[in-house]
Formats: C-alpha cells, sequence, structure tokens
C-alpha cells in the first residue's frame, strides 16, 4: 500500500513538474453558417489573445485547456437596385456582426514528431459583447437628379444572442524552438447563436485561427 502511495505520489509530482503554462495569440477569420445549406455570409478578421497550459498525459499525448478572448461575427454587403417609372432607386448595406467571447478550448494533442502535433477538442464559449455596425445608404435618380441619403451607426444586438456558444476544434502546431511555436484551428460551432429562436435556419458561428504562442 505505501509502495502505491508513493508511486501515485511520484506520478503527479512528476505531472506536476512537465506542465507548461504560455501565453498566445493571433488572428480570427469568422463567419456565420446557416444549418440548412451552409451557405456562409462574408468573413470578418478579428483577433485572439490568452493563455494555456500543456498537461502531458504520456509522451505522446498531452491536454491542452485554454482561456482566450477571441473575436467572432461576420460581414454582409448587398446592393438592392429598384426602378419605379423613370426613378431609380439603389439601396447599398454594409454592416458586421461583432461578437465577443471568452473561449475555453479543451485541445487533445497528439505529437507526430517531438515539434509538430496535431489536435482536436470542444471549445466553450462565454458572451462578451455583441453589436452590429453598419453604413447604408439610398441613392434616388430621376428627373435628371440624383439624391443620396447615408446613415451609420452601431446597436448592441446582446439580448438577442445566445450567452453560450459550443464548438469543436481541429488543428495543428509546430514548436519552431522550445518556447515559441506556430499554430492553426478551425473551430466550426454547433449552437445557434440567434437566443430563442421562433423559426428559420439555425445560424452557427465558424472561425479559422492563427497565431504564435510562448510556453514559459
Amino acid at each position: 500500500m505505501k509502495k502505491l502511495v508513493l508511486a501515485v505520489a511520484v506520478a503527479a509530482s512528476s505531472l506536476t513538474f512537465a506542465q507548461q503554462f504560455g501565453i498566445k495569440g493571433g488572428m480570427n477569420v469568422s463567419s456565420l453558417s446557416k444549418d440548412a445549406d451552409l451557405s456562409d455570409q462574408k468573413s470578418k478578421i478579428g483577433f485572439n489573445a490568452g493563455v494555456f497550459v500543456n498537461l502531458p498525459v504520456s509522451e505522446s499525448f498531452s491536454i491542452q485547456p485554454e482561456v482566450l478572448y477571441s473575436q467572432y461575427g461576420s460581414k454582409v454587403d448587398g446592393t438592392t437596385v429598384s426602378t419605379f417609372g423613370a426613378t431609380t432607386i439603389t439601396e447599398k448595406n454594409s454592416f458586421s456582426q461583432d461578437l465577443d467571447y471568452i473561449a475555453v478550448p479543451v485541445m487533445f494533442q497528439y505529437k507526430l514528431i517531438p515539434s509538430l502535433y496535431l489536435e482536436a477538442g470542444p471549445e466553450f464559449g462565454f458572451l462578451m459583447s455583441a453589436k452590429q455596425k453598419g453604413d447604408s445608404s439610398v441613392t434616388t435618380t430621376g428627373g435628371g437628379n440624383t439624391n443620396t441619403i447615408s446613415t451609420n451607426g452601431t446597436t448592441d444586438i446582446k439580448d438577442n444572442v445566445n450567452t453560450f456558444n459550443f464548438g469543436v476544434g481541429i488543428g495543428a502546431g509546430y514548436w519552431i524552438t522550445n518556447n515559441i511555436g506556430i499554430n492553426a484551428r478551425y473551430v466550426a460551432g454547433v449552437t445557434d447563436v440567434a437566443k430563442d429562436r421562433v423559426s428559420g435556419d439555425k445560424v452557427m458561428n465558424n472561425v479559422f485561427q492563427v497565431g504564435l504562442g510562448y510556453k514559459f
């Protein structure tokens, strides 16, 4: 019994010693996809930044929990032209949906070689901010005259967005040195972005991430 307790203590001590803490950050290329046809809106550029701890399970496997501030969302651009007799009305809209989360990925990593790994695992997201920013213009042309009215502004849409987001990530990384590495990951959303949806297609977050990591 004493030997078993000693062995467990030594193993726990070794695991604790092997833990590696670090920081990471990079670029997000995000979009929103419909459940029915997976047709993406235009991608939006954002960033992610945070901390991680790598917990070795064996020589080849490890678990890496992370806590990141991560910007999701999408962009939409559209133009509508309507003609009424001799009058033409052109409406242009350009807006972005900015969804900011505290994301908690838990990645299970497998080392192909000591410096190269593959990873996959769940991501839990907690909504911090949700805003819609947009510009629109309406141009009326007729009778030799042209008139344009432009508007822009920001609307808080947090009350309409689900405060919890769940996704599944898959990616890879390479440690250039013992402390500095590069990584890429794609996270596909599973939960609906909209809160209390009554009708219509389910819409989900999707993001491709690239960045740098540093281990202390």
